[in-house]
């Protein structure tokens, strides 16, 4: 069943974009490329799961090699301070570097692909800030 797979897929890789100016913007073909109705169904590789789960998986490797190791509160402190760490956040026009996540993680002195070629949904261009605003609260 083609739909069912495709709401299997949707759950797990997001489809549209909120970009900073909002929803009034239109496709950025530089950025994204063109548009296929194939490319939003299916991934385009088998390994573009794994690629996006791939701290997900290694987080729950590290959590049971920890519980093994130290025991259950291990664990579970740890992830308490990364519910805690994600719950802190910025207004949505300033851009967040979750530097405590990084640290929790042991990401903090590692330079990898997004430090050199920073994804482009991150930019440096803010949008407007009421806007945005006004678009997280509901109320554009």
């Amino acid at each position: 069943n083609s739909r069912g797979a495709a709401s299997l897929l949707k759950d797990s890789i997001p489809l549209t974009d909120v970009s900073a100016a909002g929803l009034f913007e239109g496709h950025d073909l530089l950025r994204r490329g063109f548009t296929s109705v194939k490319n939003e169904l299916l991934p385009s590789h088998p390994l573009e799961l794994a690629e996006k789960n791939f701290q997900l998986n290694q987080d729950k490797t590290n959590f049971a090699t920890l519980r093994n190791i130290q025991g259950i509160h291990a664990p579970l402190k740890l992830q308490m301070e990364f519910r805690a760490v994600k719950q802190v956040r910025r207004l949505p026009f300033l851009h967040s570097s979750n530097m405590a996540m990084d640290i929790l993680r042991g990401n903090d002195e590692c330079i990898g692909f997004e430090d050199i070629l920073n994804d482009p949904s991150q930019s440096e261009v803010m949008g407007e800030p009421h806007m945005m605003m006004e678009h997280k609260l509901g109320l554009l």
